[in-house]
């Protein structure tokens, strides 16, 4: 919680302030209260504050002294006016002391509440950048990044990709960054605190010619230039998306291609150069990604359409195709074919409908497992788990294991809360869809005999990858 001290020096004032205020509500405690500026100032240097809420007229010091003093020695504090004078000079001196914001008595409690939440929010985002701040000194490292909050309409969703707060080197942060380059995780600069004398150093600059995907490239400049990183779990930013995507800003389709291909071409010389050759031969399918991946978010040409707009459609190739690759894509495409409405009815996405049918028939398994199933990298399967643990699909629990070969290595179990029952419901309704579509116009014995062979397929798999 925040700490608050009120000054006024009439009590009733006071004590209606510190009663009748919900503080708690705003994640901010009173500390103290003083009846003169000059008695509460000596307290601030003795005591951590962050909020001060002062009438301006007080005996010995006046409130527009002490917020000059605390704006000298304690930049970092936020002053609330709070006075039974209207005139206009008063109001022009506390502006000019940086105070948040100035309210005339009697107190409006919707009006001091208003208040309060941007104090509050001002603490959070400065918070927050200390964070980022005190990483890069305590862990000496070039470049910190941090989650970020994504705003769309009402709803408020933790982004990122690196799951755990750790040091990374530049060829693991490279490879973390291959496993999905499109995300805004990584290409943007408002959730990363770079070192200036790297960027003045090597006079690292946007380049003016690209109008799309130039914070990415300003990015790989400043990674080759770099040694060391720290991921940092603080979500240090709210992103809220609008109008000025490449779909929104008229560009040519022709223009707009050729645009991706010299990111893509900035994007494979990084790697070139970052890895040695023999590693970037294996990782170059991977590095070749990113002309599919920068499809994502919004920098689609026009005339795509968006996943999840219609049912799911397979190609006519894929349909003739023949094979087992094709057998499964086909019966994966089927089952996505009746989760989608589930999808659509829940508030879910296809991924996270997927994952939720999965969790539903597995018990405690690996991250990588869980990840591997999903078709996901690892951060994007704790992404997934965050956001259905955050609509009350799920409950997590991470159960450490025994320390093997590859390190301590550990597995999650997944509950269900009453509140995921009519969901689970609409899943389990979606297997026998499937599993009735799958095995449509089969007598009960050719069911079975089917359902012998495969299991006998399966058990030759297990035998092998076990």
């Amino acid at each position: 919680m925040y700490r608050a001290i009120i000054i006024d020096d009439e009590e009733a004032v006071r004590a209606g302030l510190r009663s009748h205020f919900d503080w708690e509500r705003h994640g901010v405690s009173v500390a103290a209260e003083f009846p003169d500026c000059e008695k509460a100032y000596r307290y601030i240097r003795e005591h951590p504050v962050e909020l001060v809420v002062t009438d301006v007229v007080t005996p010995h010091m006046d409130g527009i002294t002490l917020a000059k003093k605390l704006r000298s020695e304690f930049p970092a504090v936020q002053i609330v006016f709070i006075s039974g004078h209207a005139d206009v000079q008063f109001l022009r001196e506390a502006m000019k002391s940086s105070a948040i914001d100035y309210i005339l008595k009697s107190v409006d409690m919707d009006e001091l509440s208003a208040a309060i939440s941007r104090v509050v929010e001002r603490l959070d985002k400065q918070g927050r950048e200390k964070r980022r701040v005190q990483a890069m000194e305590e862990h000496l490292c070039d470049l910190v990044i941090s989650d970020f909050y994504r705003v769309v309409g009402e709803r408020v969703s933790p982004k990122g990709d690196i799951d755990e707060a750790q040091v990374l080197s530049r060829e693991e942060y490279a490879s973390h960054m291959m496993e999905n380059p499109a995300n805004y995780y990584y290409g943007v600069l408002w959730n990363k605190l770079y070192r200036r004398e790297i960027v003045e150093r090597h006079h690292l600059r946007m380049d003016p010619a690209i109008s799309w995907c130039e914070d990415f490239m300003f990015n790989l400049e400043y990674i080759r230039r770099a040694k060391t990183f720290f991921a940092l779990q603080v979500p240090v930013y709210y992103y809220v998306k609008t109008k000025g995507s490449l779909c929104t800003q008229g560009i040519s389709i022709s223009k707009t291609i050729q645009m991706k291909l010299t990111v893509f071409e900035y994007y494979n010389q990084f790697y070139k150069t970052v890895l040695d050759e023999e590693e970037y031969e294996k990782q170059r399918l991977k590095i070749y990604r990113f002309l599919i991946d920068a499809a994502e978010d919004g920098t689609v040409p026009p005339v795509s359409k968006r996943l999840g707009n219609e049912r799911v459609r397979v190609s006519p190739d894929a349909l003739e195709g023949q094979g087992f690759l094709f057998d499964t894509f086909r019966e994966r495409k089927l089952l996505d074919y009746y989760l989608e409405p589930a999808a659509q009815k829940n508030d879910l996405s296809l991924p996270e409908a997927r994952l939720l049918l999965y969790l539903r028939q597995s018990g405690p398994a690996a991250r990588k497992d869980l990840a591997d199933f999903a078709g996901l990298p690892r951060g994007g399967l704790s992404m997934l788990l965050n956001r259905m643990e955050g609509k009350g699909l799920i409950s997590v629990t991470e159960l450490r294991g025994a320390k093997g070969k590859r390190g301590r290595e550990s597995r999650l179990e997944i509950t269900f809360p009453p509140s995921a029952s009519a969901v689970l419901e609409d899943v389990a309704n979606i297997w026998e869809d499937f599993t009735s579509a799958r095995f449509s116009g089969f007598s009960p014995e050719e069911r079975e005999l089917y359902e012998r062979f495969a299991g006998r397929v399966q058990e030759n798999i297990r035998g092998i990858l076990q």
